[in-house]
C-alpha cells in the first residue's frame, strides 16, 4: 500500500544513526560527562565477594549508575524506568544497549537504588562531582547562595493518636505489627520520618533539599536533607563553611546567630535585612535588598529546572529518610551534571 516500505539490512542502523545526529539531551549529556570518574566510588562501595560458579554476570555499575541518572532526570518509577528503556532508542544509546542486549528490570532498579541508599553512596558521588568542577576552576566559590525547597512525597492516611506519636518521634506500636506471613507490611509503607508543614498558605508533606548554590554558574555546592518541619535557617553551619567568601540569602536567614557564624568563618554577609513591628526598614535598606535581589533570585532558577526540566522531580515516591536522602542526593547531582553540560554548550565556561 501506499507509504508501506519492507525493512531493508540497514534500516535499524540508519535509524540509530539518525537519533545520534539529532543529539537529543541525554546524548548530549554523554559528550561531556566523563563517568569513569564515578567507577571505583561506586565498584569499591558496593563490592561483593563472588560466591563461586552459577548465575548471569552482574551489570555494569557505570550503566546501572546512568539509568539511575535518566530516571532522575525524567522522574520514572522504576516499572517505567524499564519499559522506556526498552522502549527508547535514545535511552539505549545513553546506556550503550542495542537491540537484543539484556536489559536490567525494575526490581534490579530498585535493588542498586538500595545498595546506594545503604551506603549513603548519592552523597559522595555529588561531593566527588562538585570537588572535580572546583578543581577545574568551573565553580570558583567566589559568592553562595543558600535556600531550601520542599520535597513532597505520598501523604499518609494516619489517625490523629498515631500523627501525634510520630510528631514525638516514636513509631506507633500498630505500625509495626506483623502479618500472619511474620512481615511488618504496614511499616514499610508507613513515613514516620516525614513532617507537614505549611507556608504562605500551601500544606505540603515531606522533607526539605536545603542548598548552597555557586552564585556565578547555578552550580550546587553542598546540601543537607531535614523533614519539611525545620526552618531553613536550621541548617545554616551544615552548608556553610570556611569555603563560602559571601553570602546571599534571603531574610528568613537573618538573625544574630547566622550572622556570628559568617563573621566567625570569615564569609562576608549579603543576606537581605529583615524589618520588625516597631523597627520598619529604612529607604536605603530597602534598596540594598533590592540589589541582593538580584542574585539571590537564581537559586529559584535551580528549583524551577527541577519542576520544569525534570518532570516535577521535587514529588519523590520514596519513603523513609534513607531513601529520600539517597534520591535527593540523586537529583542535587543529576541537576549539576545537566547544568554542567548546559553551561559548556552555551561557552558559559571552559574546559
Amino acid at each position: 500500500r501506499k507509504g508501506f516500505k519492507m525493512a531493508g539490512l540497514f534500516d535499524l542502523e540508519f535509524h540509530e544513526k539518525k537519533i545520534k545526529e539529532y543529539q537529543p539531551t541525554l546524548a548530549k549529556l554523554d559528550l561531556v560527562i566523563d563517568w569513569e570518574m564515578f567507577r571505583e566510588t561506586i565498584e569499591k562501595a558496593l563490592y561483593v565477594e563472588p560466591k563461586g560458579a552459577g548465575g548471569g554476570p552482574p551489570f555494569d555499575k557505570i550503566m546501572m549508575f546512568k539509568i539511575l541518572i535518566l530516571q532522575k532526570y525524567y522522574n520514572l518509577s522504576d516499572e517505567q524506568t524499564e519499559f522506556q528503556i526498552n522502549d527508547r532508542t535514545s535511552f539505549k544509546q545513553f546506556l550503550g544497549l542495542k537491540i537484543g542486549d539484556t536489559i536490567p528490570d525494575e526490581k534490579t532498579i530498585w535493588h542498586f537504588k538500595e545498595q546506594l541508599a545503604n551506603k549513603d553512596l548519592s552523597k559522595s558521588l555529588f561531593e566527588m562531582f562538585a570537588v572535580a568542577l572546583m578543581d577545574k576552576g568551573i565553580i570558583a566559590k567566589e559568592g553562595s547562595i543558600v535556600d531550601a525547597t520542599f520535597v513532597d512525597v505520598p501523604k499518609q492516611r494516619n489517625s490523629k493518636e498515631d500523627n501525634a506519636d510520630i510528631k514525638k518521634g516514636a513509631v506507633p506500636l500498630k505500625f509495626g505489627k506483623k502479618d500472619k506471613n511474620g512481615k511488618q507490611s504496614k511499616l514499610c509503607q508507613k513515613d514516620t520520618d516525614a513532617r507537614w508543614m505549611t507556608k504562605s498558605g500551601e500544606k505540603h508533606f515531606g522533607f526539605k533539599d536545603h542548598i548552597n548554590a555557586d552564585e556565578k554558574t547555578k552550580l550546587i555546592t553542598k546540601y543537607s536533607v531535614t523533614s519539611a518541619a525545620p526552618h531553613d535557617s536550621t541548617e545554616i553551619e551544615n552548608i556553610v563553611d570556611e569555603t563560602d567568601d559571601r553570602l546571599n540569602a534571603d531574610s528568613a536567614y537573618r538573625s544574630k546567630e547566622i550572622e556570628e557564624h559568617l563573621k566567625a568563618i570569615e564569609c562576608e554577609s549579603f543576606v537581605h535585612e529583615k524589618g520588625y513591628r516597631g523597627s520598619p526598614l529604612t529607604e536605603q535598606q530597602k534598596e540594598s535588598n533590592n540589589k541582593k535581589s538580584k542574585i539571590r533570585a537564581r537559586v529559584e532558577h535551580i528549583f524551577g529546572f527541577m519542576t520544569n526540566s525534570m518532570n516535577n522531580a521535587l514529588y519523590m515516591r520514596s519513603i523513609g529518610i534513607k531513601r529520600i536522602k539517597e534520591s535527593i542526593g540523586l537529583l542535587n547531582l543529576t541537576y549539576n551534571l545537566f547544568r554542567f553540560e548546559q553551561l559548556i554548550r552555551l561557552e558559559k565556561v571552559k574546559i
